[in-house]
């Protein structure tokens, strides 16, 4: 079984994945745009790393 799991989504997709992640017992990786910093995804995973260029959210993922 695996012990981490990378969330590399956003909104309630990746608010599931989180929330899948905590039932299964494995800790959560969100990865974030800079103007995602403040969604809750971000702040329900175990960690959270921000990626891309500010600017362009979309193409970070």
């Amino acid at each position: 079984m695996f012990r981490k799991v990378l969330v590399a989504n956003r909104g309630e997709i990746a608010i599931r994945a989180v929330r899948a992640g905590y039932e299964l017992g494995a800790r959560t990786v969100a990865v974030f745009p800079y103007e995602d910093r403040n969604s809750l995804h971000r702040l329900k995973a175990d960690e959270a790393y921000e990626i891309g260029e500010p600017g362009h959210p979309v193409r970070a993922y």
